[in-house]
């Protein structure tokens, strides 16, 4: 990432550059605290629980918001989010005997989704204001250096072939690196509500991958999750552009 910014990097006074690495080293320590809660709380609790109860940083981040920089959500965002939260119950809970029963795993990943509604607060806080690159930047030095910390508790156990270094260049470079670099920069245009409403489309794309890739079948819970999630986001894209127009 360093050397694909080393254009924009350049053009920057060292002030800048500082400026946007701090911002971003704040936001990778949330981000790293979401990856550890999440990845702990899956040895406790089912894939799908994880799913819905991560998810709960899109309707979190404009609680947050309103507390700490009083910017009061709109009502079509909030209506948004409640029927985009509800698509994702719809989609990704396995049943709800089984989620109102609460384990350590879904206490870590409620962790898991505070920490990711921190991290999409403050990245969107400094794109707004320092340079993106820096700030991309910075956030995947603090990730990286408190991954590699924590191997000294934890150890990893490796089984090295082509397949796992093929998973590990492809999450690496475009699972991480260039996808943490868009979204820094589409932040800058956009405000932290409507960028975690956006977010919600991600169980619709990992669903449609395991679709077309894992020959999982599409049912009917499928359908109207994936429904429910779009029509919340449609909700408050057609009202904006509906309100720039007029």
């Amino acid at each position: 990432m360093a050397l694909f910014f080393m254009g924009a990097l350049r053009r920057a006074t060292l002030l800048q550059i500082w400026r946007g690495l701090r911002g971003g080293l704040i936001a990778g320590i949330f981000l790293w605290m979401g990856y550890s809660f999440q990845t702990n709380g899956l040895r406790y609790t089912t894939a799908g629980n994880s799913g819905f109860l991560t998810g709960l940083y899109i309707p979190l981040v404009p609680l947050i918001s309103a507390i700490i920089y009083r910017q009061r959500p709109r009502a079509t965002e909030l209506g948004g989010i409640a029927v985009a939260t509800a698509g994702m119950a719809v989609l990704t809970l396995p049943s709800i005997e089984k989620t109102l029963t609460m384990n350590r795993g879904d206490v870590l990943t409620i962790g898991c989704a505070v920490s990711y509604a921190f991290h999409l607060m403050i990245v969107g806080y400094f794109s707004q204001r320092e340079h993106f690159e820096s700030v991309a930047l910075g956030q995947l030095i603090a990730v990286a250096c408190l991954a590699w910390a924590s191997l000294i508790v934890e150890p990893p156990v490796a089984h090295w072939n082509p397949s796992l270094v093929m998973a590990i260049i492809g999450t690496g470079i475009f699972a991480t690196a260039f996808t943490f670099a868009l979204q820094t920069w589409g932040q800058q245009y956009t405000t932290s509500t409507r960028a975690a409403l956006i977010f919600a489309l991600e169980p619709v794309f990992a669903l449609l991958t395991t679709i077309a890739v894992g020959g999982e079948m599409l049912t009917r819970y499928s359908v109207i999750g994936g429904c429910l999630i779009l029509g919340g986001i449609l909700m408050v894209e057609i009202k904006t552009n509906a309100s720039k127009t007029v």
